[in-house]
């Protein structure tokens, strides 16, 4: 006769054990969209996945659907195998299309496992699939014992800190790290950081929308308000930032010639390939306030930091300057200047070539030829400029056309100023674009106001970039890049060039390769503005990548991006493709909250985009979120 309790034990074997739970990204939307591929690349996924496994001694307890449970006799091995997943799925990614590309989360965990009757159960299989559903797409999320026996073992590579969020069904709260598929070296990678430590969170202040009330103002203010990510790797050549000079007159009306001056400096350095030059945007963020240098290179990740102050009073204008080591805070030089205000320009060259000397720049050259340009031989043209941008930098549609007057004067003083003609082409394709003016005749006027600014002067990055961006309007796409990549030569440190240059190529064809340049122009201005991300969002949801084009759009709305409706309208197609009905109806709800008058028709015909495959697969995305 058999024993019962014999048999019991035998059916039910409880054990501990290092168990890795996988899961492909997206897979039921992608089954529901084209079945055959989704099975095709689960069945290379699933050969990606027993190869690894096989090599690093583990055992496949049960796939479900596209999901594979596997035990292994240490946590090291099952880290390695991992590791070696995502590696090669990188490599296999490398060389595919977005729609043919596999994204995985992993999740491992060390607990008991009981196994009975052919199915496994337990703490350590409930928690390894909370944790990979907590992993961000291409990441392992490892749990604090595992990390903790790894860490010493092992070379885990970047590591992020997720600190102890709350698993769904999981009593006990304990400490959980991300590994990445890489150290983040730019912009997007430490976004991607940021992205993860802010994700469970994210999602308890959906839950509960208190918290939203009490705690997201403080946390989620801070992610969005444009804060730059800390700490920011150094590049591989002199790096400066220029902080705003300070007006000393005492007289606020005088606010605008300190921040010109400045602003030049800025447009004047970003032209030297030697040297790498943190945007206007970015730095202006720190006016009016007192700040440390050694944070202002840390936060903006340069080398060295260049401040000064400014009093103008008559004709005379009193400057000082002072370039410093941000890491330590050692003035390396400081001059001052007490001149003529018709010396400005003369003073202006002084201190770029102080920069230039002092930090060894070494120019090409054409940058030896443009770089001590001067523009205007009038300092009445010149102010006039410089208020225009005092204007011009408020972005309403107001403050648009006092400086556009502001522009006309200078102008008017100086009819050869090409800085001013190009200055005056932007307001008015800018006019144009945010449909400030119902004047048809305003892009007319940019165009037209840009070639000529490169007839007198064909050095200038923005007006050429104006020209490409009307080009791509016109959806003369091949005249387009030719402009946009002219700015990147005569302006490599141009953040706004990088991320112009992306809008074009989301249009022609090439979104892929906007990711990359609006990389760029983020690490170079690390206090972005709202239509970087919504350039970047373009790219990715044309690309196919709709979640990280979910998160981007989003962040634009909260940085108040100029695009609204646009942003709307893409996150509505983004939506709609990835069939989240309830939200992408929301965003066309506020798609006809801004244009009462919007069609689908309409947009399409207006659209500048050369893809036409593209083209309609959004406006059948459109439609499919109820816009008509």
């Amino acid at each position: 006769m058999k024993d019962d309790t014999s048999s019991a034990v035998q059916s039910e074997n409880r054990r501990l054990a290092a168990i890795m739970f996988t899961d492909i990204v997206g897979f039921s939307r992608q089954m529901g969209s084209n079945e055959a591929r989704t099975l095709r690349l689960l069945d290379t996924h699933n050969q990606l996945i027993r190869k690894p496994v096989t090599e690093h001694h583990g055992m496949v307890i049960k796939t479900v659907g596209d999901a594979f449970l596997v035990d292994f006799p240490s946590v090291v091995h099952a880290v390695q195998c991992a590791q070696d997943i995502q590696a090669q799925l990188r490599a296999y990614n490398a060389e595919h299309e977005p729609a043919e590309q596999i994204h995985v989360r992993i999740g491992i965990h060390l607990g008991d496992i009981v196994q009975k009757e052919g199915d496994v159960f337990g703490d350590g299989v409930n928690v390894a699939k909370r944790l990979q559903e907590l992993a961000a797409p291409d990441t392992i999320c490892l749990s604090d014992v595992v990390y903790r026996d790894v860490a010493k073992k092992l070379d885990v590579g970047a590591v992020v800190a997720l600190g102890q969020p709350k698993l769904k069904n999981i009593g006990e709260r304990f400490a959980v790290y991300a590994l990445l598929p890489e150290k983040p070296t730019g912009v997007r990678q430490h976004w991607q950081v940021q992205r993860l430590k802010l994700k469970q969170w994210r999602r308890t202040v959906q839950a509960v929308a208190a918290v939203l009330v009490l705690v997201g103002a403080g946390i989620l203010g801070r992610y969005f308000s444009g804060s730059a990510p800390a700490g920011l790797p150094l590049p591989d050549k002199p790096s400066i930032a220029v902080l705003p000079f300070v007006n000393i007159s005492g007289d606020p009306e005088q606010e605008y010639f300190g921040d010109g001056l400045t602003e030049d400096l800025i447009t004047e350095l970003t032209k030297l390939s030697g040297l790498f030059v943190i945007a206007r945007n970015s730095t202006f963020t720190y006016k009016g306030k007192t700040v440390k240098v050694q944070d202002v290179g840390r936060d903006l990740g340069v080398q060295y930091v260049l401040e000064g102050s400014v009093r103008k009073g008559g004709n005379r204008v009193l400057i000082s300057a002072q370039l410093i080591d941000a890491p330590t805070g050692r003035h390396l030089w400081a001059e001052r200047y007490d001149r003529e205000l018709k010396d400005i320009f003369d003073l202006q060259d002084d201190i770029r070539r102080k920069i230039v000397t002092y930090l060894a720049v070494r120019l090409t050259e054409g940058e030896q030829e443009r770089a001590w340009r001067q523009y205007t031989s009038s300092p009445e043209a010149y102010d006039h400029l410089l208020r225009g941008w005092e204007h011009f930098n408020r972005s309403t549609k107001e403050a648009n056309a006092q400086a556009r007057q502001m522009f006309e004067k200078a102008i008017a003083l100086d009819p050869t100023y090409a800085v001013a003609y190009s200055a005056l082409a932007w307001a008015y394709w800018l006019d144009w674009g945010n449909q400030w003016s119902q004047d048809p005749q305003n892009l007319e006027r940019a165009f037209t106001l840009a070639q000529k600014a490169i007839a007198l002067d064909d050095s200038l990055s923005m007006a050429h970039l104006t020209l490409g961006q009307i080009y791509t309007w016109r959806q003369q796409h091949d005249q387009a890049i030719a402009e946009g990549e002219r700015a990147l030569v005569l302006a490599s440190n141009c953040a706004d060039c990088y991320a112009g240059m992306a809008a074009i190529l989301n249009l022609s064809q090439r979104p892929a390769e906007a990711v990359g340049l609006v990389e760029k122009a983020m690490r170079l201005n690390p206090q972005y503005p709202g239509w970087y991300l919504y350039i970047l969002g373009y790219a990715y949801r044309v690309t196919g990548r709709y979640e990280e084009a979910v998160e981007a759009l989003k962040n634009a709305l909260a940085r108040r991006s100029s695009y609204h409706l646009f942003v709307h309208l893409n996150l509505a197609a983004a939506y709609s493709e990835l069939d989240r009905t309830e939200e992408a109806r929301a965003e066309a709800a506020e798609v006809l909250r801004i244009n009462p008058n919007f069609s689908v028709e309409v947009y399409g015909q207006i659209t500048s985009q050369k893809d036409q495959a593209i083209t309609e697969r959004t406006l059948a995305a459109l439609r499919k979120a109820g816009l008509k």
